[in-house]
């Protein structure tokens, strides 16, 4: 269906969205979330409108539930939340998770967890990185084959939303070395299993992970989605996908941080006229707008790519995640430097982009990581 989406119908969802996040997201709600630490994370009374809207089943067939609108509607989407920085289960299950099921699981599993998260009554997390920086097949958790199934034993970090996700799409390793692409698997399995300790953190930014531990776990071996071994080939274009949507999301919060400056250019006065109307600092604000529309254009494309399922979209995304990253390291950091002194207090929200910046721009992959994948995809 999400080839059938015209580019008014684009325009409707990105207005829906703006509205909705408008009123029932602004930066104010993310920033009582933080101050009262709240245990979420994120308001689960928004992420049921979210989900009665239809937003949670976005990438779901609409066969298992959901309304299939692809990658570029729920791009449309993040680069809202972008706006106002608004933490939810987007990124976490509908992003980087169901894809995994939706792609390769099978019918039992399917039928058990599809419609329930495009309901919004089920919250899935990817287990996965291992290491400081991205690095999606460096894999050291095992998976040990025994009579009733698997033992894993291992850890995982920076969990998005592992702290309150019902289960946990497991990325561990069956065989082969540590940093493989080869013989890694997938397990979808409860995140209360004996053995799984979770431990909630909380990022620069104000949201929430986990690190969690295996220790001995058994799970069944109807766990595996997919085929043993065979997981780098279902989880790598998922991710693409997620990389892809955190692009959206940076564009937003691009987008935002601009604004934001470019009103307060206009109203701050320095020897008696708007320190907008001044020749370097519109230079500075001219260069930010030329980034934020290259991001534009790489993040739409990319978005694009992987609706139609194009031969290069993982290159296009690679591009966009890096243009993205680059796009917000400057804009986020001009924001906060044309605020001035008050740029770095907490009452000016420009401050509140910087560190989301600094913790998306890590998130599946920095600019230094798709630069070289992409050097790696063409051949270089």
């Amino acid at each position: 269906m999400a080839d059938q989406l015209t580019q008014q119908d684009h325009e409707l969802l990105r207005d829906t969205a703006a509205r909705f996040f408008g009123e029932r997201s602004p930066l104010g709600a993310m920033r009582q979330l933080r101050d009262e630490q709240n245990e979420v994370g994120f308001d689960r009374e928004v992420w049921r409108e979210m989900s009665e809207m239809g937003w949670a089943g976005i990438l779901i067939d609409e066969a298992d539930g959901g309304v299939d609108l692809g990658y570029r509607a729920l791009g449309t989407i993040l680069e809202q939340s972008g706006r106002t920085l608004t933490a939810s289960p987007l990124l976490s299950t509908v992003l980087s998770a169901t894809p995994i099921i939706s792609r390769a699981g099978n019918e039992a599993q399917r039928a058990d967890t599809l419609s329930a998260v495009a309901d919004g009554a089920l919250m899935i997390a990817l287990a996965h990185e291992e290491c400081p920086r991205h690095a999606p097949h460096r894999i050291a958790t095992r998976a040990v084959k025994n009579d009733d199934g698997y033992v894993i034993n291992g850890k995982k970090t920076f969990v998005l939303d592992g702290h309150v996700a019902d289960r946990l799409l497991l990325v561990a390793r069956t065989s082969c070395e540590d940093d493989q692409r080869e013989g890694i698997s997938l397990f979808l399995i409860d995140n209360a299993l004996p053995g799984i300790r979770i431990k909630r953190t909380r990022m620069v930014d104000s949201r929430n992970a986990a690190n969690i531990r295996f220790n001995n776990v058994q799970i069944p071996a109807g766990s595996i989605i997919g085929t043993v071994g065979g997981g780098a080939d279902i989880l790598d274009p998922v991710l693409d996908g997620a990389r892809a949507g955190v692009a959206a999301e940076m564009l937003g919060s691009g987008q935002e941080a601009f604004d934001i400056t470019v009103e307060y250019l206009k109203v701050r006065e320095q020897f008696g006229a708007p320190i907008g109307s001044f020749q370097a600092l519109k230079h500075r604000a001219a260069e930010m707008y030329c980034e934020i529309e290259l991001a534009r254009s790489a993040v739409y494309a990319a978005l694009d790519a992987l609706d139609q399922k194009a031969r290069d979209a993982a290159e296009l995304v690679c591009v966009a995640k890096a243009k993205a990253c680059d796009m917000l390291e400057l804009v986020s950091n001009e924001a906060v430097q044309m605020h001035g002194g008050i740029g770095m207090t907490d009452e000016a929200d420009v401050g509140l982009f910087l560190k989301r910046a600094r913790v998306a721009q890590q998130l599946y992959g920095d600019v230094v990581f798709h630069r070289q994948r992409f050097a790696d995809l063409i051949g270089l």
